[in-house]
């Protein structure tokens, strides 16, 4: 559902809805997320083109060095007055001149921080701003907002307490001791930096409210309620007895500003816990939704929900993208989302109003104990869905008949083919698309030339399922599977090699080093610096096999807190024992939509596993994060892919025309850009995500 803007706000924009056309973009910037201000990951450069795309060659490399077990780089670079700027893999931040990959400066955020245990998590870039001489990039490290010095690298001492902003403050609430991190970039509106940031998954996390921070003084200028409070609109979509115990609804994945209409496009996640919601009953405002904030102010002017009460982990993944396009002869400046869920939503981008009518549809109701799902869902009637959207028993992987075999008797209680099932208190319940998409937060590319989207997707399913907590025997297990099991599973089996087992922790942790990975974290798992000592004591026994299992100590009153009365017993990918996707190929989909009818052009499988090629399968596709950039020069350009290469496509037919082996899997978005009159594409290859980690940034150009 969506809301009119408020009446003040849309005199303001008269003067932007009755102009001709939308202010200009120079779409051969690439200074920041997504390439040119408007996010579109679109490069007006076409030196490179459809002729001698297939000439690239390595320009340069650059290695940072600092690699470690599981590590990522899920960076895009940003290139501003010949320099590049970019982040490492412990989350250095580094400029480097652009033609030749030679280090300008590198800044290691401990700088600041001192010895201070944090969870840096990964981060998918960097923001700039200057005015006059003074120049800045902003970036995120832990909980922590950092400002430096463009030019020296050197920390901006004045923003916040000594050059960084604790991101676990000034949220509005009196509770505290969250895990907050920030994975995207913020937007740069005038002097304010809007930033989102990556919450917990259960019930422990904070709300996830959108916040502005002065850039030069790092003070809070405003904030949004993501979770309203009382006498906010939206408080009524809420359990008013447990509001303030809720958490999530944040934006994780990135915003995208209009910078000439001053609106700042906001897509939230799902609320917690993720799939059972017996506490928040009721349609959970702001969670699951494209927000159009005034970016001065904070203030809504419209919004839509795309997922009620939401018991699937349907996260808006990716930040939107700005597009123009033609509808019954009229342009419309839009905004475009695309879901986990495998579809878009496209919406006049002052009104909010639907470009293609968005239907609320009944769908299945939960019967778990104590949860009330919403009655309806809304789907769009167009653009068309971006990959299949069911999975049903014809999907069933039938390339081996005893993987066939393997996957039917996963099946055999389980529920197929209804995308908007919920979770079951018996049955395991297939997630299609599964919780990393469909759509991914590598998002799409939009053409301005072609009003043309390409978007990247997994065709993957997921098991959902659940256990009541009451069959919990001691407390361990519940602190373990409020904090743990979502990823590592009830049983502690993991998913490896993306997510290990921790049945054998006892040969490899004494109490104190398993307690300071708890509080530190490493690679992609987040520290529990924030939850009590006395938690972290009977976790770490039950991890040790110290408590016995019947064992029924207690927490103490100053800990008690709300746990769910289901868990999902944790992720898990449909697979058979060898790890081959459950389901029918391609596993991988990349995919061109004019939007100007809402119907695809093109759609062509992405990535190979040569396992499979080599016993004579045709390319399936594979799991891919990150996203692509269409060019000019008629190239549309994607790494992503976990076979370690990076494509050229033909961006009107979708045909291959170019790809290279990278020293690890591109797990992120390509930068396009110009230096010294020559066109380069660069590519942080991190690798992680179940291949191995890598520490390299790839630069490619023509032969002199």
């Amino acid at each position: 559902m969506t809301f009119k803007i408020p009446l003040v706000f849309a005199l303001t924009l008269l003067f932007y809805s009755c102009a001709e056309k939308a202010a200009e973009i120079d779409y051969t910037d690439w200074s920041h997320y997504g390439g040119p201000e408007d996010g579109s990951r679109y490069s007006a450069l076409d030196q490179i083109n459809l002729e001698n795309v297939a000439q690239l060659e390595v320009a340069w490399t650059y290695s940072t060095g600092d690699a470690t077990e599981r590590s990522q780089i899920q960076c895009q670079p940003i290139v501003v007055d010949g320099l590049l700027y970019a982040t490492t893999p412990t989350l250095n931040v580094f400029a480097l001149e652009a033609a030749t990959g030679a280090e300008v400066w590198r800044f290691d955020p401990f700088q600041v921080l001192g010895g201070e245990n944090f969870w840096a998590g990964t981060n998918r870039g960097v923001s700039f701003w200057e005015s006059g001489e003074d120049k800045r990039i902003l970036f995120t490290a832990g909980n922590w907002l950092m400002a430096l010095d463009a030019k020296t690298g050197e920390p901006i001492l004045g923003f916040g307490e000594r050059g960084k902003v604790d991101l676990r403050k000034d949220l509005d609430t009196d509770l505290a001791d969250f895990m907050i991190v920030s994975n995207s970039p913020g937007v740069v509106f005038e002097d304010m930096i809007i930033m989102g940031m990556r919450l917990s998954e259960g019930l422990d996390a904070a709300p996830g409210h959108v916040r502005a921070y002065n850039v030069i003084t790092g003070k809070r200028e405003w904030i949004f309620h993501t979770i309203p409070q009382e006498g906010e609109a939206g408080f009524e979509t809420w359990d008013p007895e447990h509001i303030r115990q809720m958490g999530g609804a944040n934006n994780w994945a990135g915003m995208t500003l209009d910078k000439s209409r001053g609106i700042v496009y906001v897509p939230t996640g799902s609320a917690t816990y993720d799939f059972w919601g017996g506490y928040r009953h009721g349609d959970n405002l702001y969670a699951n939704s494209l927000l159009a904030l005034d970016a001065k102010t904070g203030e809504r002017i419209w919004h839509f929900q795309a997922v009620h009460h939401d018991v699937w982990d349907r996260d808006f993944p990716a930040n939107p993208n700005l597009i123009r396009i033609q509808k019954d002869g009229q342009w419309i400046d839009a905004v475009a989302q695309i879901s986990k869920q495998g579809m878009t939503y496209v919406f006049d981008r002052v009104t909010g109003e639907p470009v293609w009518p968005i239907v609320e549809t009944a769908v299945t109701q939960s019967i778990l104990p104590g949860e009330k799902t919403s009655a309806t869902q809304p789907i769009p009637t167009l653009p068309e869905p971006f990959m299949n959207m069911l999975f049903e028993e014809k999907d069933i992987l039938n390339l081996k008949p005893e993987w066939e075999a393997d996957i039917r008797s996963q099946l055999s209680n389980a529920i197929l083919g209804d995308a908007w099932a919920p979770p079951h208190p018996e049955k395991p319940l297939v997630l299609f698309p599964g919780m990393d998409g469909g759509g991914e937060w590598g998002g799409a590319s939009f053409d301005p030339e072609t009003q043309t989207l390409y978007v990247n997707a997994n065709q993957i399913p997921w098991l959902i399922e659940m256990t009541p907590n009451a069959s919990f025997g001691n407390v361990g297990q519940s602190v373990y599977t409020n904090f743990c099991g979502n990823c590592h599973g009830l049983e502690r089996k993991g998913n490896p090699p993306s997510i290990p087992s921790l049945l054998a922790l006892k040969d490899k942790y004494t109490p104190d080093s398993l307690n300071l990975l708890l509080q530190k974290g490493r690679g992609a798992m987040p520290t529990f610096g924030h939850i009590s000592k006395e938690e972290r004591r009977i976790l770490i026994d039950y991890l040790l096999g110290k408590a016995d299992t019947g064992d029924k100590q207690e927490l103490g009153a100053e800990n008690a807190k709300l746990y769910p009365q289901y868990y999902m017993k944790g992720y898990k990918r449909l697979t058979t024992k060898e790890g081959i996707y459950g389901s029918n190929p391609p596993w991988g989909l990349l995919t061109a939509i004019d939007m100007n009818t809402g119907k695809k052009k093109w759609q062509v499988t992405l990535g190979e596993i040569d396992s499979l090629s080599a016993q004579g399968f045709a390319p399936t596709g594979i799991e891919n994060y990150g996203g692509p950039v269409a060019t000019a020069g008629g190239v549309l350009f994607i790494a992503a892919t976990k076979d370690e290469k990076i494509r050229a496509f033909d961006k009107e037919t979708g045909k291959i025309l170019w790809e290279a082996k990278l020293p690890a899997a591109g797990h992120a978005t390509p930068a396009v850009f110009e230096k010294d009159g020559k066109q380069f594409l660069v590519i942080a290859c991190g690798g992680g995500k179940g291949t191995k980690s890598g520490d390299t940034y790839v630069a490619f150009a023509l032969p002199d």
